[in-house]
């Protein structure tokens, strides 16, 4: 019985001497995979981005109330066609309709990340994010494409730069 509890005193002594993972307060992004995504007519339409990050402070993440820049977006994401051999940023334009007048927008990828800072003394975050993106540009006949991404935290500390892999989309 004695030996039981001696047991008992060092299994709980042992869990009580939690290590807890330590990062730079800088944001870290790795690029995990990217699905495509296909429609009833087997076309690529969509996609979704999955990265992890670590950030040693957790302080990633936007309030719902954050809609002013430098706070209006915190993940970043350049598009890119291969164009005779060479990827091209690509700006998709939009338009909108108002009364006789035409209003052009410049589309973005970019996103918005929750907070995600964790209660308690330790802050330091690991996980992942998953963004769905538009693949298919209607506008062009290119059919492959890649994406870069980086995210920035609140203290606007930019993480490294990831980029996926070229990514060849069905059109039609």
């Amino acid at each position: 019985m004695k030996n039981w509890i001696w047991v008992l005193i060092i299994l709980l002594v042992a869990s009580s001497c939690k290590k807890y993972e330590e990062f730079p307060p800088e944001p870290q992004i790795e690029f995990l995979d990217f699905v495509i995504l296909r429609d009833l007519q087997r076309i690529d339409q969509r996609g979704v981005l999955r990265i992890g990050y670590t950030d040693g402070d957790g302080n990633i993440g936007l309030y719902d109330y954050d809609t002013v820049a430098p706070y209006d977006y915190n993940l970043f994401i350049k598009y890119f066609e291969l164009q005779n051999g060479v990827f091209k940023e690509i700006f998709l334009v939009t338009t909108t309709h108002i009364d006789d007048s035409v209003v052009y927008d410049t589309a973005t990828f970019n996103g918005r990340i929750p907070i995600l800072t964790p209660v308690g003394k330790n802050k330091a975050i690991r996980g992942e994010i998953e963004d769905t993106l538009f693949v298919n540009n209607p506008l062009s006949n290119f059919d492959t494409i890649k994406f870069e991404a980086y995210i920035v935290d609140r203290d606007l500390n930019k993480s490294n730069t990831i980029e996926t892999p070229p990514i060849i989309i069905k059109k039609r």
